[in-house]
């Protein structure tokens, strides 16, 4: 039985984690750090100086931004956030855009008046914002997370500074995770306890899935992955999964309960297995225990490779929910950590190359690998240890393919920035 420090560190992650998002993490990110420092300057800016790393130039750069009227970029982040954001909604930032603030929004980028710059820096989620208005300039530096504000300077003096977390963010305790505890948490905390998480990830990933099958998002991949294969509950899980990352990437306008800063891995950790549950009958209770399962799992995967990298997180997100079906189906520990291994075994290698519509591909192609590992371990076949990068034990494996995303694809990431770079 789980202790009561753990189980509370369980809740406290979820908490911090599974928040609601309009649009990509990174664009939203921008546009809450200038709508940020919009309030401190005390008006509308007149300039706005962007320095942002590579991975938030890779991330925002060919991503629409929701309420903007199909805008992308960084300048257009920053300015819709600094013209017509409201920073007290957090990442639902751009969520009462209005008219009057598109139109102020678009003039100030015609007249180009926002500028920006590569920040060189060790840290993949890191970027300063100046804001301008007469002689007054408000610094806003944002590290680690989409919300970690860690430094405000107002005309040159400090007025804010937490360099570890910021502002909003105050990261839980994460040393418990590993895959046996998750599993017993999801086994045994009071279902009461976790079914708000729950329910609002079925409610709001699942909206913009149906949004996402029933617009014209992108290529349409959810309804051409319908029409290419077998109608069964595989084919669904992957469909609708694609469709939801499409439509978010596509600028539409509805909030994703995000997970380790991303709607993507929210989207990929969750619709699969809400689908999946449905084909096959699963009672709520048990759905709500999956679900949460899914989460902690991509959470801690994701603690070895970072906020971003180039590693794409539709693998972590989708090794863990092929992991919650093995779990959903009554899988013994075993089964599970095989499902891991199966699943690491086969797709350990998809570039991150930057938010964009050909991310719901992405998570079909490792949704596709997911399931087949689940279906493999239930059958009780797995990949041998120290085959490849797989190790004796699938918590080391996760370790191990973090390693590589976060340290040994670095100069993979910085090429693939100044590739970009050379582009735009």
């Amino acid at each position: 039985m789980l202790s009561n420090e753990i189980t509370q560190s369980f809740l406290a992650i979820l908490s911090e984690e599974l928040i609601a998002a309009m649009g990509c993490t990174e664009p939203i990110a921008l546009a809450y750090a200038a709508a940020r420092g919009r309030a401190v300057l005390g008006g509308d800016p007149e300039f706005i100086k962007a320095c942002c790393s590579g991975n938030i130039i890779k991330n925002v750069r060919c991503v629409r931004i929701p309420n903007s009227r199909g805008m992308t970029g960084i300048e257009a982040a920053c300015a819709l956030g600094a013209l017509a954001g409201d920073d007290s909604r957090l990442m639902e930032v751009l969520e009462a855009v209005t008219a009057e603030g598109l139109q102020k929004t678009v003039h100030f980028l015609s007249q180009r008046r926002c500028r920006v710059e590569y920040l060189d820096s060790p840290t993949p989620l890191h970027f300063i914002l100046e804001l301008s208005r007469g002689s007054d300039t408000v610094s806003i530096e944002v590290r680690h997370h989409h919300l970690g504000i860690t430094a405000i300077r107002k005309n040159g003096v400090l007025i804010y500074e937490n360099a570890d977390c910021g502002e909003i963010v105050q990261p839980a305790e994460r040393s418990h995770l590993n895959i046996e505890n998750i599993y017993a948490f999801a086994n045994e905390v009071d279902i009461d306890l976790i079914r708000p998480y729950a329910l609002r990830q079925i409610q709001c990933n699942m909206a913009i899935s149906e949004r996402g099958m029933a617009g014209d998002y992108g290529l349409g991949i959810g309804k051409a992955i319908l029409k290419t294969y077998p109608d069964c509950e595989i084919t669904k899980a992957k469909a609708y999964t694609a469709a939801a990352s499409e439509a978010r990437m596509d600028g539409c306008d509805m909030p994703v309960i995000i997970t380790s800063g991303s709607g993507n891995q929210g989207i990929a950790s969750t619709v699969p297995v809400i689908v999946y549950a449905r084909e096959r009958g699963i009672p709520d209770e048990q759905l709500y225990r999956c679900l949460i399962f899914s989460s902690l799992l991509t959470i801690f995967q994701k603690e070895y490779l970072g906020k971003l990298s180039a590693f794409c997180g539709a693998v972590s997100a989708s090794c863990a929910a092929g992991a919650a079906i093995t779990y959903m189906l009554g899988g013994t520990v075993q089964q599970i950590k095989d499902t891991i291994d199966n699943t690491l075994a086969d797709i350990p290698g998809i570039l991150c190359d930057g938010a964009k519509a050909s991310c719901a591909a992405k998570i079909a192609s490792a949704l596709d690998a997911a399931l087949l590992a689940h279906s493999l371990a239930m059958d009780g076949k797995v990949y041998e240890a120290n085959s490849g990068i797989l190790q004796d034990d699938a918590g080391h494996t996760i370790s191990s393919v973090g390693y590589i995303g976060k340290v040994g694809m670095k100069q993979t990431d910085a090429e693939i920035v100044k590739m970009m770079i050379r582009k735009a």
